[in-house]
This record gives C-alpha cells, structure tokens and sequence, in this order.
C-alpha cells in the first residue's frame, strides 16, 4: 500500500511534470478517491441482498460500506422512497492505493480474455469510470460463499483538468489500458 504511494512520489509525479511542464508540484495530478458502487434492483424484493453485497463489498475493499437508499418513488420500477437500492464504498488515502495495486496487477489479469481497460471512459473533467461484470475476479472472494455474480462500477476521481492528463496519471500508476 505504501509501495505505490511512494511510486507516484518518486516516480509518477516527476514524469507528470516534466511531460506537461508544470512549474509547481502542487499541480501535478493526482489521485484523490476511488467509488465503488453496486446497484441491485432485486433488493426491493429480498432484504438479505444487501447484506450479502455489503460483505462482499467489505471483503474486498477492507471498509464498511453505506447503503443507498432511493430518493423518489417510482410506479415502473416497483420503487418506493427510502428503499434500499444499492451500496457504495468511497476509498482514500492507503485504501485507495491498497485497492488500486490490487485492481491492476491481481484482479483485472484474472478477468477472461482481458486485452484491457477502455481508454476512452473519461469524462472530460479528468475522471474515469469503468464497469466490473463480476466480483470473482477478487482473490479475497470465495467462489462456494457467493449466492450471485453481481457487478459493479468504480470510479477513479483526480485532480487531473483534462483527460489527456488523467489518462497518462492513471498509466504511469499502472492501468492497463487497451492499446
């Protein structure tokens, strides 16, 4: 976890400065939280849904997550206010980076016929977001333990102004983005 904080000290920030000539430190990019949310629809009918997500969720990121709960009542959806439709883990600081090391050089190898992430997820503000189809890809998750593969999607939030600049913070810390 400390091994990849020091990286980007040693490593990654002065590359950053010296590709797109920077004059202080203090604007290098970096990375500032990683979101982690699960979304389940099925939970309105099975309470026991959110349970079992929340440890998944725990299992693999070393923290407690937060239940979500819906805003507005929907008729289509079946949805009422106050239900519990989701859970979300937001990391910083040595989670993040524990999480981010594993992500990159455990998890994501061990997804079939991987050849890469998208490198065109950004969102124009220096963030990026990709899906996860299944949570087995986490050595921390027994495959016998599981009631259902669930996805979920994580967000990568920098301090990065352009794409251009979050796309090279998040190569030089080890994202293996499709060439």
């Amino acid at each position: 976890m400390a091994r990849l904080k020091e990286f980007y000290k040693k490593d990654v920030a002065p590359a950053l400065m010296k590709k797109f000539s920077y004059k202080s430190v203090m604007q290098v990019p970096k990375l500032d939280k990683i979101i982690i949310n699960v979304g389940c629809g099925e939970a309105k009918d099975n309470a026991k849904v959110i349970d079992a997500i929340t440890i998944d969720l725990e299992t693999i990121t070393g923290q407690r997550p937060v239940v979500c709960k819906a805003k507005k009542s929907v008729a289509n959806f079946k949805l009422r206010e106050g239900m519990s439709i989701g859970v979300k883990v937001t990391l910083r600081c040595d989670r993040m980076y524990e999480f981010l090391d594993s992500l990159f050089n455990v998890a994501l190898p061990r997804v079939r016929d991987f050849r890469g992430i998208n490198p065109n997820s950004f969102d124009g503000r220096g963030n990026y977001n990709m899906g996860i189809k299944e949570q087995l890809i986490f050595p921390e998750i027994e495959y016998d333990k599981i009631d259902k593969v669930r996805g979920m999607d994580i967000c990568f939030v920098t301090t990065a102004n352009t794409d251009e600049e979050a796309r090279e913070l998040l190569s030089l810390m080890g994202a293996p983005f499709a060439k």
